[in-house]
């Protein structure tokens, strides 16, 4: 009898012992840890373009490839996602500079890769020009001439690589792509430039708008992480080569309704 006693009680505090370690939540690993230092991984974002974010965040609407592929990296990473929405992708930026998001979906160009660290390429699109219903203008080449007016996004990189290509044209900032659909509208705007996928956006809000046919190069986008967190780099690094393969990146594409993109190898 006391030998069944004692079996049971081993047995109860067996039991207890497994039951206290089932609620302990085994801690981060340093991967996670450098990537995500609040425990919660914010997504630098900014509306208005698939690549980025569409729709309402804060209903659970929204999509786009950058909110897709942060919401399965925090899930990838066991921690919660939040998604932090700017007006516009400088504002995503300098955000990033500063270390008060943790991932954004990007341009990788040489200039961010001074603040940020980058996966290798997750998606290519090819960069263009939408002309406002009405308009004469076929081809980029027209663009170029005294008088003309090209809206960018105001800190874009297509800001500074138009620069070196317009030499009569006037490059103007736009503080958002709202903005720029409205001068575009009102006639303030010969054409508006950015990578194409974004461009197919803003025309289906544009009645009569056109995206030109010819392009002026390709953006390489990447997951990019602040400066000093290079042990969240093969967390990264290794989410990134999934993601292609197993159809993440295309499955976001696809509910993103992106187009003029490619998935590299």
């Amino acid at each position: 009898m006391a030998r069944r006693r004692a079996a049971r009680r081993a047995a109860l505090l067996a039991f207890a012992f497994l039951t206290a370690c089932a609620g302990v939540t085994a801690p981060p690993s340093a991967e996670v840890q450098a990537l995500a230092p609040t425990g919660t991984l914010r997504v630098g974002l900014y509306p208005g373009t698939p690549t980025s974010v569409v729709g309402d965040p804060a209903s659970g609407s929204a999509k786009g490839v950058g909110f897709d592929l942060g919401r399965e990296l925090a899930r990838r990473a066991g921690i919660p996602f939040e998604a932090v929405v700017f007006p516009n992708n400088a504002a995503v930026q300098a955000a990033a500079k500063a270390g008060t998001v943790d991932m954004v979906f990007t341009n990788a160009t040489p200039a961010r890769r001074n603040d940020l660290d980058f996966s290798p390429t997750v998606l290519e699109v090819e960069l263009g020009y939408l002309v406002p219903a009405g308009s004469s203008i076929r081809g980029a080449d027209q663009l170029d001439r005294a008088g003309g007016r090209v809206g960018v996004s105001a800190g874009s990189t297509s800001a500074g690589a138009l620069a070196r290509v317009f030499r009569n044209a006037t490059l103007v900032p736009t503080a958002s792509l709202k903005a720029a659909i409205e001068m575009l509208r009102a006639g303030t705007l010969d054409a508006f430039a950015t990578n194409k996928a974004t461009l197919f956006e803003m025309a289906d809000e544009l009645p009569g708008a056109r995206v030109l046919d010819n392009g002026w190069g390709v953006e390489t986008f990447a997951i990019g992480i602040p400066k000093g967190r290079a042990p969240a780099l093969p967390l990264v690094t290794s989410f990134a080569a999934d993601a292609k393969s197993n159809g993440t990146v295309a499955r976001a594409v696809g509910r993103a309704g992106l187009r003029g993109t490619r998935v590299p190898e």
